[in-house]
This record gives structure tokens, C-alpha cells and sequence, in this order.
């Protein structure tokens, strides 16, 4: 076989909310520079460095705006909602006149937002109040669907309901009163002002019912509310092929979110079993499904959301170990299996998670490729510190992915 036989392919390695800021308990350093990553390294040393704006203003500080900046798909030209993207990605319909709208099963302690998650509720539990949700609630108006863990969905059906709504993240608005965090109409419509209404209701309803639920009541899962938000109607991508010049792509990920954006731009999504979307995941599942697809794609991109997760909890020892998971689990035996056959490695966040703050920030994230078409530049280790020192500079819209790609 020949020595690069893979050149001109590529594969992305995306740690999701893995940059930080300087921590006092780490000298100073972020969990990033403090965790030992010589693959990450390596790449950074024999490629060039840089910068990366993925969060552009005007748009929410969201994973979906991030990954499909990350992608070259410019939120301003193609951004749905969350809502839409995640319908697709469990390949729900949508009508015409269907709002879609991610829906987290929360916890609530005396009218406070404690958990966006609900504590990382089970899938099946999950499942079990969604379903219960739906039985009680769902009508030819709405209509609940289970995803993974607190990640689920509403679809509202009609004309009389407007994606034009003001929503807070739940992961930005932890430890804040739900009666600070309205939904609001982002226009004079009646459509608009209706479904703020509608939300109102349904929310302190469903409240009531769960709270009453067996498993709720019991202990066993913290998912005792709901927060509908990022709404939408349906999706149109161009496909990755026709963007990048005939290059098939697959995406390996947990989450819909982002197998939702694969799937938007016609891309494979490769399924891989344990993959949870949290530190429990099956790493070296996703390193071997990487390793596979690259011999039958000319792109492939491996999404791992744990160190995000971990951020949003403001847990420093959790977040350390995601890291060095993702370094000597993912990145490392997926490198060592395909170095020397020409392919492009980049390592990138799409956005950091500071631990202080617990919320994904605007800040631009550090980036380094390394592939035959990258002159290496002087930067030797990864770090959002060392990227600012990197021959690619600052980038932005679909700069990132074509220097990937060499295109």
C-alpha cells in the first residue's frame, strides 16, 4: 500500500469546549496547557497555528452556530435554529407551518435554574418523561420527542405559532430565577405574541406534571421542567460535496446537534455504540470508527461534546480528564494509525467553556493542521496561548475548513 495513499484527505479532531482561560489553582495555566497532549502537540509542531472565530456576533453563542462555522457554513446565510437542525437529525418531518424547538428537561429549586442538564438525567429516563409528556400534552398543536438524555425536542404545529421568539440558553442561565428568564416576541406579529403566550402555559404546566411524575417525585431523575429554546422551521444547506469541490464527508458524534448538521449538508453521520456525549463515552469506539471512514471519505470530522459538558458543570478535575481522554483515546491512536499516509490532522474547539464562568464565550479558539500542503510555522504545543503565535493568524468564515481541505 502505498505510503500516501490518503493524501489529500483530512480529519478534524473537535473538542467541544475544550479552550479555557488562565486558572489560578493551575498556575495560571489553562486546563489545556496544564494536561499533558504531545499529539496534540506533534500536530501543532510539524503544522502551522492559528486562530479561529466561530461565535461571530449577532448570533447565539450556541454549539450549532460554532460547529457550522467550523464547517464554512456561515450562520448568516444558513442558520435554522437548533430546533430544526436536531428534528433532522432524528429524522422528524416538517411541515411548512412546524416551529421546532430544542427542548432540555431542567431542574428547578424554589424558581431557580440549577441544572440545564437535570443532573445528566439517563436516556431512559429521559425517555420516560418525554413520552409521559406527550401522552398528557401532545395534540395536533404539539408534539414532545425523546432524544439523548436532556437533550429532547418541541414541535409546535400551525400557523398561529412563530419561530420569532427570545429565548436564554439554559447552559448560559444556571443559578438564575426562571422569572428572569422570559420568552419574549421578537417582532409585533400576533403569531409571535401568541406562541410567548402558549410557552408561558405549556412550561408551568408541564412543571405541574412533573413534578407529580413517579420518577421525579421518587428521586430518581431531576428533570422536574422543561425550557424550550433555539426555534426554527425547516433547514436548506448546500451539501459539503458541492461546497468543497466533489469531497465526501462523515461526522462521528454523540449528539444531534451536530449529526443534525451533518445529515442538513449530506453528510454521513457513522454511529458508534456508547457513545453517550459525556465522559462516560466510548472513546475508543469513535477512534476506530474515525480510522475506518477515512479509507472511504475524504473528510471526516470526530466530535467529542464531554469537555463541554464538563465546563457547564464548572468541574476542573472532570474537565482535565476529558481532555487527556480525548488526547491519548481519540487523537493519539488515530494519529499513530494513519501517520505517513498523507493525511491532514487539525485539532480545534468550537468555542471555549471557561470554568469560571460555566458558558460557552465568544473568545476565538485556538487551531493547528498539520497535512503535506501546510508549511509548518514555530509554534511546538497546542494551547490557546501558542495559537496566537501561529503563521494562520486570525481566521474567519470558511477559511478554517479550505486550509484544511487545501482547497
Amino acid at each position: 500500500m502505498n505510503a500516501c495513499d490518503l493524501k489529500g484527505k483530512a480529519i478534524v479532531f473537535l473538542g467541544d469546549g475544550m479552550a479555557d482561560l488562565p486558572i489560578p489553582e493551575l498556575g495560571g495555566k489553562t486546563p489545556l496547557e496544564t494536561v499533558p497532549t504531545p499529539t496534540m502537540d506533534k500536530i501543532a509542531a510539524n503544522g502551522a497555528s492559528g486562530t479561529f472565530l466561530t461565535l461571530p456576533e449577532g448570533y447565539p453563542t450556541s454549539s450549532d452556530v460554532a460547529n457550522m462555522s467550523v464547517l464554512g457554513y456561515a450562520p448568516s446565510l444558513y442558520y435554522p435554529g437548533r430546533g430544526p437542525i436536531e428534528a433532522v437529525s432524528q429524522g422528524i418531518p416538517l411541515a411548512p407551518d412546524d416551529v421546532a424547538w430544542r427542548c432540555n428537561l431542567i431542574n428547578v429549586e424554589d424558581g431557580v435554574l440549577k441544572d440545564y442538564s437535570a443532573g445528566h438525567i439517563t436516556k431512559e429516563h429521559a425517555r420516560i418523561l418525554m413520552e409521559a409528556l406527550q401522552e398528557h400534552f401532545g395534540s395536533d398543536k404539539l408534539t414532545f420527542y425523546p432524544g439523548v438524555s436532556y437533550r429532547n425536542l418541541l414541535i409546535l404545529h400551525g400557523p398561529e405559532f412563530s419561530p420569532k421568539v427570545g429565548y436564554y440558553k439554559p447552559d448560559s442561565s444556571q443559578d438564575i430565577p426562571v422569572a428572569e428568564l422570559p420568552w419574549t416576541a421578537l417582532d409585533d406579529s400576533k403569531e409571535a405574541a401568541y406562541t410567548v403566550e402558549f410557552l408561558n402555559k405549556l412550561w408551568a404546566d408541564a412543571a405541574a406534571f412533573l413534578a407529580e411524575h413517579p420518577l421525579v417525585k421518587s428521586g430518581e431523575a431531576k428533570g422536574n421542567a422543561i425550557w424550550p429554546w433555539s426555534p426554527g422551521r425547516t433547514p436548506s444547506f448546500p451539501k459539503f460535496t458541492e461546497r468543497y469541490g466533489g469531497k465526501t464527508g462523515a461526522v462521528i458524534t454523540a449528539v444531534d446537534v451536530i449529526s443534525g448538521i451533518a445529515k442538513c449538508a449530506g453528510m454521513d453521520v457513522i454511529p458508534v455504540e456508547g457513545a453517550t456525549g459525556y465522559i462516560d463515552t466510548n472513546y475508543e469506539g469513535k477512534a476506530a470508527a474515525a480510522i475506518r471512514a477515512i479509507e472511504d471519505h475524504d473528510f471526516v470530522y470526530v466530535h467529542l461534546e464531554a469537555i463541554d459538558e464538563t465546563g457547564h458543570e464548572g468541574r476542573l478535575d472532570l474537565k482535565m480528564q476529558a481532555i487527556r481522554d480525548f488526547e491519548n483515546r481519540i487523537i493519539k491512536p488515530v494519529v499513530e494509525a494513519l501517520q505517513g499516509r498523507g493525511v491532514t490532522f487539525a485539532v480545534l474547539p468550537d468555542h471555549p467553556v471557561p470554568l469560571s464562568m460555566r458558558q460557552h464565550t465568544r473568545t476565538p479558539v485556538p487551531v493547528c493542521i498539520w497535512g503535506p500542503h501546510i508549511q509548518p510555522d514555530s509554534v511546538m504545543e497546542y494551547s490557546e496561548k501558542a495559537a496566537l503565535n501561529g503563521s494562520l493568524g486570525f481566521m474567519t468564515g470558511d477559511a478554517f475548513i479550505r486550509m484544511v481541505l487545501g482547497l
